[in-house]
């Protein structure tokens, strides 16, 4: 018998930890928890499928309430039917399960479901009614992810040559890349403050990253490696990422940049060197989170997309935001205010076209 539905019950914080994607883990919900979120824990009896946690994290809404937010969740046991119709069921019959623990105040749930399709030019799964598209996603719906499990010279040749040209430049003009972690906030925050006004995008302020490297320096049942690497040039910092290493998978969280030397590739260097080290650490999969649906020369980041798909990896791509209404008026109201600002900020961005990608900046 296939799995399907059975239930779900509230659970310790610390069981999300067996969460595949970083977003489910405990250490997620624990660190948002000091900005404002309240994380709450589930498990969900898949019946045949077995039980998996859930991870539900929960914010004001002001005068409207409150909403819950399931980032790459939930996680579905194997065997579960991968139709649209029957998936979208399954997350329906659950949330509404979930509406009864939750608080009376919530007006919906908001899930970012981590099934995917592959492949350039390929839809997205999609959710069914009585779901409805969010008015803006919160995570990147599409990314491209490259494949460590190979030799260093298979992953080189798997890119573009200009990549592979870019990667080798920047060695031969003298770019060193070092792992900086906790001690190189300062001049990534520096660096992203730039690439912020110059690419048109919101960050948070840098105790937002500096909480972050600490947090994971206080996980102690489940360590998290996190770490900034940071690309310099006579000494001079000129480009910064931050990358989680969580089981077989490295995320490429932020990217920073100068507004001046990009002609060294320096971020070509840093992508390189944050690969190399997570297939050493263990890792098969690097996710270069978020780029545009589709090759688009008119999209606002048409450069992210062609930067990180330059680098060889399958491109994937998963539903995004989706919300499941309790209360019609309050939701209604915060979508379309939610989606009021998106197109405000689009305007923004396309009055400016961007590479948006650090070595095409």
């Amino acid at each position: 018998m296939p799995p399907a539905f059975r239930g779900v019950a509230p659970t310790d914080l610390a069981r999300c930890d067996a969460a595949r994607s970083f977003l489910q883990s405990g250490f997620w919900g624990s660190f948002k928890a000091r900005f404002g979120w309240n994380a709450r824990a589930f498990l969900v009896d898949w019946g045949e499928g077995g039980k998996l946690p859930l991870l539900a994290i929960r914010r004001k809404l002001g005068f409207l309430g409150s909403f819950a937010y399931v980032p790459w969740g939930p996680e579905l046991p194997d065997g579960l039917p991968v139709s649209d119709a029957e998936r979208s069921e399954a997350l329906a019959a659950l949330a509404a399960a979930l509406k009864e623990l939750l608080p009376p105040d919530t007006a919906f749930i908001r899930f970012d479901p981590p099934w995917t399709s592959v492949g350039d030019g390929v839809d997205a799964p999609v959710l069914l009614c009585p779901f409805r598209r969010s008015g803006a996603d919160v995570q990147p719906p599409d990314t491209v992810i490259v494949g460590l499990g190979r030799g260093e010279e298979e992953i080189l040749a798997a890119m573009k040559p200009k990549w592979r040209y870019n990667v080798r430049l920047a060695d031969r003009k003298g770019v060193s890349v070092s792992r900086a972690d906790a001690a190189g906030i300062n001049a990534f925050y520096e660096l992203y403050l730039r690439t912020a006004k110059r690419d048109r995008i919101a960050i948070h302020g840098k105790d937002y990253y500096a909480a972050l490297f600490a947090h994971a320096a206080e996980a102690r049942a489940v360590p998290q490696d996190l770490r900034l690497y940071l690309a310099e040039f006579g000494g001079q910092p000129i480009a910064a990422i931050i990358v989680l290493l969580r089981g077989e998978e490295a995320t490429y969280l932020y990217g920073a940049s100068s507004d001046s030397m990009r002609q060294l590739m320096p971020a070509y260097a840093l992508q390189w060197r944050a690969m190399r080290d997570a297939r050493d650490a263990g890792c098969l999969r690097y996710d270069l989170f978020g780029i545009p649906p589709r090759a688009d020369g008119d999209h606002p980041m048409a450069g992210l997309y062609r930067f990180k798909t330059g680098f060889g990896g399958e491109i994937v791509h998963r539903p995004g935001s989706w919300d499941f209404p309790y209360k019609s008026l309050p939701s209604n109201l915060f979508s379309f205010a939610e989606s009021a600002r998106k197109k405000v900020r689009d305007m923004r961005k396309s009055r400016r076209k961007t590479g948006a990608a650090e070595g095409e900046r």
